[in-house]
């Protein structure tokens, strides 16, 4: 039996979601949702793609996107995620494929719907417990839709280090040759600089690359602070997509973090992937009777199969 073919409809909002295979965690550090964030506004605009919103979770992606054909959709996010498997992740997460087959998606017709799914994707922080109200997450990019440096100090060129001039100075040269930031790059680049000059870059990043159309967003709404309160008072939904929740709460990557930096002295988080499998189970253990936390959302973390977790 052939199967069945989706119909697509030119400038409708598309609701795309992406997780690893095997629920692995996708993000560790701020440096993996830069280079998975520069990646996509790089080949957004080369497909045709307008993003009315994006949102990246610790294990997974949701975006609201609008493409002339489906074809450059796929294409556009096929080439994503095949670019942060190959050039996007720190070196000892190479390797295989990280993610799985396809990419969720579902076609949200009528503005109503549009408007339910951009409030949904903003609020997922909120439902996973990691910020209050969707605009204080930073890696849903709502907050520069009303200010270039939400998470950081107004960026003063002369109070700034010559190490922050020569990074910011970088950036914008890649950003004018259309290339996304690689993990080696902005490991250099922050390596230099102290806290506050690192919030300052990070902000100044996403600001120089995003693509997102804020107001394309916001005209299904009567304003920003309209967009924003639908998002206080309302969850959205998302009926069309099989979303997968393990645990009731993110905030334990946080916390795993922390232990893996303190315990195992490690420079980098991702370094821990250079320990073999039955040394990952090991401290699986470790950091379960460590922190309580739920067994399968370390063994997601660790990119250990679940059974590990058993």
């Amino acid at each position: 039996m052939p199967s069945k073919v989706r119909k697509f409809y030119s400038g409708i909002v598309i609701h795309c979601y992406q997780r690893m295979k095997d629920g692995f965690l996708q993000f560790y550090n701020f440096i993996d949702y830069l280079v998975f964030f520069t990646i996509l506004c790089v080949l957004a605009p080369r497909y045709g793609i307008i993003i009315l919103s994006f949102c990246e979770m610790p294990d997974h992606t949701h975006g609201s996107f609008i493409a002339t054909r489906l074809r450059d959709l796929s294409r556009c996010l096929g080439e994503l995620s095949r670019y942060f498997c190959r050039y996007g992740q720190a070196a000892p997460c190479r390797g295989g494929r990280l993610f799985t087959s396809r990419y969720g998606s579902a076609v949200k017709y009528g503005d109503k719907k549009a408007r339910t799914n951009l409030v949904y994707i903003g609020n997922n922080p909120v439902e996973r417990h990691l910020v209050e109200h969707a605009e204080e997450y930073r890696w849903n990019y709502l907050a520069y839709a009303k200010s270039n440096h939400p998470f950081s100090e107004e960026y003063i060129v002369r109070k700034a280090s010559i190490s922050m001039k020569k990074a910011m100075a970088e950036v914008e040269y890649s950003h004018d040759c259309g290339k996304p930031l690689s993990y080696v790059m902005l490991r250099r680049l922050f390596c230099p600089l102290d806290k506050k000059e690192r919030q300052q870059l990070i902000d100044y990043i996403i600001t120089t690359y995003s693509v997102i159309d804020y107001d394309a967003a916001i005209r299904f709404f009567d304003s920003y602070d309209d967009m924003i309160g639908a998002m206080h008072y309302n969850t959205g939904s998302e009926y069309d997509i099989n979303e997968i929740f393990i645990g009731r709460s993110d905030t334990c990557y946080s916390q795993i973090t922390d232990w893996l930096m303190k315990n195992l002295a490690l420079k980098d988080v991702h370094d821990v992937f250079l320990l073999s499998e039955d040394e990952r189970t090991d401290i699986l253990m470790r950091i379960h009777k460590a922190l309580g936390i739920d067994p399968v959302q370390i063994a997601k973390y660790l990119r250990l199969k679940i059974d590990k977790a058993k």
